[in-house]
Order: C-alpha cells, then sequence, then structure tokens
C-alpha cells in the first residue's frame, strides 16, 4: 500500500480536475471539421505514443469518412469525435491538452480491448485513489503488482510526456488514462513523488458522456 497520509491542499493538487466535472452541455464551446491532413496528422501522432497501433488498425478505428468532428473545451482542451454508428451525436474517442499527448478515451479503449495502447499496471492499492483522479505515484508502478515497460535496452522504455493507458493488477480493463511526469527509467530509480498525471478516469465526466450534440 504505497499512499501516505496528505493533507488536504496536497491530495487537491495531485487530483485530475480536467474532466472530472465535465459537462458536455455546458463545456464545449465550438465544432470544427477535422481536415484530411490534420486527421493524419493526428493518426501520425497517436502512431507516436502507441507504436503497437499501425497504419491498418488506426485507419479502421479513425476511417477518413465521415472526418473527425473537434471540440473546443475551455482555453487549452481539444476533443476529438466520430460520428455514432446511429448518427445521433458524435462519440468522443481521443483528446489533448494544450501540446500534449493525444489520448484515448476509456470507452474508446475498452470497446477495443486487443488494440496494443501503451500501458502501464498500477498495484491493487492504488484502485480507490485512481478511481477519485488522484495522480499516480511512483511506488505504485513499482510495488509488486505494479507493471511498466522494460528499460533494458531490447525495448523501449516510457519518456517524460509520453501517454499511458492504466491499468490495475487484477483488472481485466483500464481504470485511467494519463501522461507521463518522468520517464520509467526515473520512476524506477527515483521511486517517490508524482509518476502519471491522470487526464481521465473511470465515471469522470468525459466517462459519463455517451456522445457530444
Amino acid at each position: 500500500f504505497f499512499f501516505f497520509a496528505k493533507s488536504k491542499e496536497q491530495q487537491e493538487k495531485e487530483t485530475s480536475t480536467m474532466f472530472k466535472k465535465f459537462d458536455p452541455s455546458e463545456d464545449v464551446s465550438t465544432s470544427t471539421q477535422v481536415k484530411a491532413s490534420v486527421q493524419r496528422g493526428i493518426k501520425s501522432q497517436i502512431h507516436e505514443f502507441h507504436p503497437a497501433l499501425g497504419e491498418a488498425v488506426l485507419d479502421e478505428l479513425l476511417p477518413k469518412k465521415p472526418p473527425l468532428t473537434q471540440y473546443k473545451i475551455g482555453p487549452h482542451l481539444m476533443l476529438y469525435c466520430r460520428q455514432s454508428p446511429d448518427k445521433g451525436g458524435d462519440e468522443p474517442v481521443f483528446f489533448q491538452h494544450r501540446d500534449g499527448p493525444i489520448l484515448p478515451t476509456l470507452k474508446f479503449v475498452h470497446k477495443y480491448p486487443k488494440v496494443q495502447f501503451t500501458r502501464v499496471t498500477v498495484d491493487k492499492g492504488a484502485i480507490p485513489f485512481l478511481l477519485g483522479g488522484a495522480n499516480v505515484m511512483c511506488p505504485g508502478l513499482t510495488n509488486p503488482g505494479g507493471e511498466m515497460p522494460a528499460d533494458d535496452g531490447e525495448s523501449n522504455g516510457l519518456e517524460k510526456g509520453d501517454g499511458v493507458i492504466i491499468y490495475a493488477e487484477g483488472k481485466e480493463l483500464p481504470l485511467a488514462v494519463g501522461m507521463m511526469t518522468m520517464s520509467s527509467s526515473d520512476v524506477r530509480k527515483k521511486n517517490k513523488g508524482n509518476g502519471i498525471e491522470v487526464s481521465h478516469f473511470l465515471g469522470d465526466g468525459l466517462w459519463g458522456a455517451e456522445e457530444i450534440q
């Protein structure tokens, strides 16, 4: 169990608020149809952070037609949506904060469980904190039950700023998505402090948003 007592201020600082109270009926300001050249750039960025996703997989997940729709949320957040099968609205599939990594929504990842997004696993002691939106502390990744890509030279570890899908020990489907605040090598060496900034988690406002109208 890797969390220790923190002040209320520390807990609030370490808790993601990006989508915690997201309400699509109030928080979405503008929408724009994504141009083909921009959509190719989005796919390229997704492949950069999730290299196991080849061109064929991305084309199936994000076909050229109908094109994605980009929704602006506040001054620095973009939500990318594809047309829902019933055409009743747009289904959130990816998002990006400022110039950070383009991250998939949890519902999108759950819908395609065999797609190999870049992933980490936290130990089971982290689960209640993760479901509250808390960021992932380094020991949650290094304790027994935690897992990250190896830093052994044979496979690529994770770099600071990489986007990751966050699984939990004993759980089949992921609980959150976020961005590494330090490399996996540094997480292992330092083993203290915040290792992943959580952007979106199971039960937050984005999880509850079936469609954007």
